[in-house]
């Protein structure tokens, strides 16, 4: 089934200038970049993108963090989107990734893991539309 997911390249790995590499991943894995732009969130717009974990312990460092640099923001389409990007990201924690993960690859910590993805079929529809109004 051909789907669409949210891929955010968060700012750790846009400072480590791997914009490049990541986008040569999504391409190899067969996925088709619907729609592309970079930008750097206000507080605010972190905050509403993450909005679902207002009152976690990780809510302010993790705002902090999206809003403090440039992030690559993609749409992304191909069969099977969602759970396909979420295993070429790999576990949020780095140290737990599988090999050949992304996030293994070239993430730091489970605070600054260089990736985001949509969790499922209504998230990726929210985060979409939260990224590029129609």
């Amino acid at each position: 089934m051909i789907e669409r997911t949210l891929a955010i390249i968060k700012p750790d790995a846009v400072k480590k200038r791997i914009i490049g590499k990541i986008v040569e991943r999504v391409e190899e894995e067969g996925f088709r970049i619907v729609e592309m732009r970079m930008a750097r969130l206000t507080k605010d717009e972190a905050c509403g993108f993450y909005a679902v974990h207002k009152g976690k312990p990780f809510f302010e460092p993790l705002t902090d963090f999206m809003s403090a640099g440039e992030i690559v923001i993609m749409a992304l389409e191909r069969e099977n989107a969602i759970s396909h990007w979420r295993q070429v990201m790999g576990e949020t924690d780095p140290a737990r990734a599988q090999a050949g993960t992304l996030r293994r690859a070239y993430g730091f910590s489970i605070e600054r893991n260089t990736v985001h993805g949509s969790d499922a079929p209504q998230t990726a529809e929210w985060e979409i539309s939260y990224f590029f109004k129609k």
